[in-house]
């Protein structure tokens, strides 16, 4: 057998790479596409959980996309106490292989690419579900998806004023500080949830609760906005999903199963099924499902996180990195 090579991305290669930001929702989006043509295979994610001492846990994501020719097994820990030891909360490996023979493709370090493909997920969720004209978008949680989700979604809408929360004051400050540099749009750093959710166009919910607590209420949501809750723990009413026209997925497989998700006692309690759901966003993508309709609307996003997504987005930067020459060529065998 002749020697088998794959490749070996690390942070600073992703780094280095530099996607844009149009790249990054181009590259996500043709994996919902590929979704919504029925062109790929979703498996719904399983976790490892090693101990109650251990304060997380670990998220297992497996697809295959066809277009791509590549399937893909990401392993996420989940670890919300890490930034006392100056660690993200959320650090990634992703294996890329052959879907013909197995044979590995590459590895790469998945912590960056979590953070962007969940941002361009919301963003997309965004593009479909809220109204065109949006101006005010709040943003519970500072961690790194949280920066995607702002920048993207400033990249996607004119807007004049982004609100910002999390539980510690440094962290939403410095959260505000990282903004600020990177987007030219009003930042205005709240003290409490509701100063930061009540009247806005577009609300997007990525807290760190080490358990659900109901900490969004429903009454704040105003008529027309847009809602993407996605945290691991649900810090949204039961109440949420009655004022919604539109209730959009990014995979119901996955959203209807497991222990964890912002909705999860809302399909326990019957308040979410196959039947209310208005669909998948790749529905939306393809167009097999109606996107916003009208500005009245009030919609809801709920994603949980797609294997596609960070296949797709890996498969670019493969592309890119072979390019520029960037990573690290590993004997396999």
């Amino acid at each position: 057998m002749d020697p088998l090579y794959f490749t070996f991305l690390n942070g600073k290669d992703i780094d280095d790479l530099a996607l844009s930001s149009a790249e990054i929702v181009d590259a996500v989006e043709a994996g919902l596409r590929a979704q919504g043509d029925g062109e790929t295979v979703i498996e719904p994610r399983v976790h490892l959980e090693p101990g109650e001492q251990f304060n997380g846990h670990f998220n297992v994501l497996r697809g295959y996309v066809g277009p791509l020719n590549l399937a893909g097994v990401k392993v996420v820990g989940d670890f919300v106490e890490n930034y006392r030891t100056g660690l993200p909360s959320e650090m990634a490996l992703l294996n890329l292989f052959d879907p013909a023979t197995g044979t590995p493709v590459a590895i790469l370090d998945a912590t960056a690419i979590t953070e962007m493909r969940t941002g361009a997920v919301t963003a997309l969720g965004a593009r479909y579900l809220a109204r065109k004209d949006a101006k005010v978008l709040a943003n519970i949680g500072a961690r790194g998806t949280s920066y995607w989700n702002v920048r993207l979604i400033a990249e996607t809408f004119d807007l004049e004023q982004i609100r910002v929360h999390s539980r510690r004051p440094e962290s939403r400050t410095a959260f505000a500080e990282r903004l600020r540099r990177d987007i030219d749009v009003d930042v205005v750093v709240t003290d409490d949830w509701e100063s930061c959710v009540r009247d806005a166009d577009i609300v997007v919910e990525a807290s760190r609760l080490p358990q659900p607590r109901p900490l969004l209420r429903t009454e704040w949501i105003k008529p027309g906005a847009l809602v993407v809750p996605y945290g691991t723990m649900s810090a949204v009413e039961l109440s949420l999903t009655g004022i919604m026209d539109k209730i959009v997925v990014d995979d119901w497989g996955q959203c209807r199963t497991g222990k964890f998700g912002s909705l999860r006692e809302h399909i326990n309690r019957g308040l979410l099924t196959e039947e209310t759901l208005h669909g998948e966003l790749c529905e939306l993508v393809v167009g097999n499902k109606p996107s916003r309709e009208h500005d009245s609307e009030t919609n809801l996003f709920w994603h949980r996180g797609l294997s596609l997504s960070d296949i797709a987005l890996g498969h670019a930067l493969l592309h890119r990195a072979a390019e520029r020459g960037v990573g690290t060529r590993l004997r396999f065998a």
